[in-house]
Parts: C-alpha cells; sequence; structure tokens
C-alpha cells in the first residue's frame, strides 16, 4: 500500500502538525506492512514455499522515504526557529542625547510616544517593526541612525504590503535621522523597516520613536 502524504496535510500547517500527520501515516504503514508480512508467513509455511522478495524492497523504500521526510520537517521547524529576528537594544550616547531632544520638542506640539526602542541592527541588513496604527489619527515616525554609518534607510508597508514610505539619507551629508508624518486610511498593522549601511563595524545602534497627535491644532502633513 501506497500512501501520499502530500494529500494528507497542508504544507502551511504548523511544523509539529506535519510531523504528527506523517507519524500516523507510518503507524498505518507498518500496520499494513506487518499484516502483509504474516500472510507471506502463513503462505510459506501452509504451502513450504519461501517468502516472495519482491516485498522486502518496497518496505525499505517506503520506510526510507518516510524517515527522511521526517528529519526534513524537523530541519526545517529547526532552520525557522533559528532565523526569527529578535531585537536587543544597545546604548548610544550620542543617539540618547538626540532621541531626548526629539521627544521634548514633539511632546511640546502636542504628540506623545506610543513606541520606543533601543535595537541593535546589523549592517546592510533590515529590522523589521510591526505597529498597529488607528485610522486618521496623526503619527510621527522618527528613526535614530549609528552616526558612524554611511547612510541610513527607512521602509513603511500597510497590511497589504504596499509601501506606504520610502527614505535615504547619508549621515555624513544629510545627519543620521529619518523623521516622518503619516495617517493611515485604515485602522490596521503598518510594518516599518529601517536599515543602516556602516562600513567600520557589524552592529550599528540605532532607535525607533512612534508618536500620536493627542491636542493641538497645528497638525503635521503626512509625508506621501
Amino acid at each position: 500500500m501506497i500512501i501520499r502524504a502530500s494529500l494528507l496535510f497542508n504544507f502551511r500547517s504548523k511544523p509539529t502538525t506535519q510531523v504528527r500527520v506523517l507519524t500516523y501515516i507510518n503507524k498505518l504503514m507498518i500496520q499494513k506492512l506487518l499484516y502483509h508480512t504474516r500472510r507471506c508467513t502463513l503462505y510459506s509455511k501452509s504451502y513450504q514455499t519461501s517468502l516472495p522478495l519482491r516485498l522486502y524492497p518496497n518496505i525499505i523504500r517506503i520506510a526510507m522515504k518516510n524517515l527522511l521526510a521526517l528529519l526534513l520537517l524537523f530541519a526545517v521547524s529547526v532552520a525557522k526557529s533559528q532565523n526569527v529576528i529578535r531585537q536587543k537594544s544597545c546604548s548610544n550616547q550620542s543617539i540618547t542625547l538626540q532621541v531626548d531632544s526629539l521627544k521634548k520638542a514633539f511632546e511640546q506640539n502636542g504628540f506623545v510616544v506610543l513606541k520606543e526602542a533601543s535595537m541593535t541592527m546589523e549592517s546592510e541588513y533590515e529590522m523589521p517593526v510591526l505597529v498597529p496604527m488607528t485610522q486618521g489619527a496623526w503619527y510621527h515616525i522618527v528613526f535614530v541612525g549609528d552616526p558612524s554609518s554611511k547612510f541610513s534607510e527607512v521602509r513603511m508597508y500597510d497590511y497589504d504590503e504596499k509601501q506606504v514610505f520610502y527614505k535615504k539619507m547619508f549621515s555624513y551629508a544629510e545627519g543620521n535621522i529619518i523623521s516622518y508624518g503619516y495617517q493611515p486610511r485604515m485602522s490596521e498593522w503598518h510594518m516599518i523597516k529601517p536599515v543602516q549601511v556602516n562600513k567600520g563595524k557589524k552592529d550599528c545602534c540605532g532607535y525607533i520613536l512612534l508618536l500620536k497627535k493627542v491636542k493641538g491644532i497645528n497638525e503635521m502633513t503626512p509625508t506621501k
């Protein structure tokens, strides 16, 4: 009996679910193979003949195929767990002074800090940050990069993965702060993707601020 595992589970399911399904398939196969083996054994005893040799290659092939499938799923599960980006905080006195000054300036203009975080960023690699935003609210996003980086970039995407903002700044000419206003059309999650390029060091320090307008009449024009 040959069972096609690809027809029995969805590959988008969790690795643990896939392993359970394959384990169940293996159990069915073993039961079926034992059943055939018992029949062959009875057949050989009754008719004084040898077991059919054609059965053994099938047994080995099926067992090896499912063993390899289980090992592959285990390897994929381990790889996924290792590829998860974990945000680590960092400390940079220059960035801290800039952030404190920015927060005071925004608070005076009616903004409050919703989220803020320092983060260690590997040069040339994006650090995705997920933030919830409410329709019609006025937000301001600030990214402060490492002053020693060659340049910094910030991209932002809406829930449909459409890019709604992009800016690139060279630190030596334009500074290390990317700041922009934004007003979402729908209440949904947005993804902010800052990246830095630093030729002098692998790990850079960065800081991100998400602020929201709560009072005052001087509204900021959102960046397109």
